[in-house]
């Protein structure tokens, strides 16, 4: 009994290590505000049509200039395509992507980004699709979109879906660069009347903490 009490302990207070971390190196915002770009880009024109309320929020962390990895500050648009690597081929992905790889890898999804590797090197392109979950729609120097909620395959609305746009920014004014996961959740295949986003609560927060754990992850692929 003493060694499970001692194992419990370890564990519960590994965990509370790892939270109190994640939240103390990252913030989150939400809602997003109303003039959010995000609002009047073209994918949320096109994939939210019925304007449906929408579970929003975005996670950022700031990062010091001289943390940043020096190659990545001298090309155009690599710093958010390093961090996009960095968010799915890192350590915080690994679980979701091991289970939709046991659940939906086939010979009709096996073109699409399954390994670490894989998913560690791509260029993220607009049709780009991740896991038979994500595809990439939009992509910018500084942001790359991607749709989720259900499956790729499904090209048409959904009771499910979402946008989720990782980005990454420089403050000169305050030498940092700043990183950001947005995300943004609606049905996007009926009206649904009301100002209530889809998701329930304690999702939502589970949700925000994952939102976390993939920034710090994705974080350490830019910085040294």
């Amino acid at each position: 009994m003493g060694i499970i009490k001692k194992t419990f302990y370890a564990g519960f207070l590994t965990g509370a290590s790892v939270l109190g971390y994640l939240g103390a190196t990252t913030t989150i915002d939400s809602p997003l505000p109303r003039d959010d770009p995000l609002f009047r880009s073209k994918s949320f024109t096109k994939y939210n049509v019925y304007r449906n309320a929408s579970t929003q929020d975005i996670c950022v962390k700031r990062v010091p200039l001289e943390k940043i990895k020096p190659e990545l500050l001298q090309k155009e648009g690599a710093l958010a395509l390093e961090f996009c690597r960095g968010v799915w081929g890192g350590l915080g992905y690994r679980f979701q992507r091991s289970y939709l790889a046991r659940k939906y890898k086939s010979a009709e999804t096996a073109s699409q980004l399954w390994s670490v590797e894989q998913l560690s090197q791509s260029d993220y392109e607009p049709g780009t699709i991740l896991t038979d979950h994500f595809e990439v729609v939009e992509k910018t120097p500084t942001e790359i979109v991607v749709r989720c909620g259900d499956t790729p395959r499904n090209q048409g609305n959904r009771p499910s879906d979402g946008l989720f746009v990782i980005s990454a920014t420089i403050d000169e004014k305050h030498g940092e660069a700043v990183l950001g996961l947005k995300s943004c959740f609606f049905n996007s295949e009926r009206k649904v009347e009301g100002i209530q986003g889809p998701m329930p609560g304690f999702i939502e927060e589970l949700h925000r903490w994952y939102s976390r754990l993939l920034m710090v992850s994705g974080a350490s692929r830019v910085t040294r």
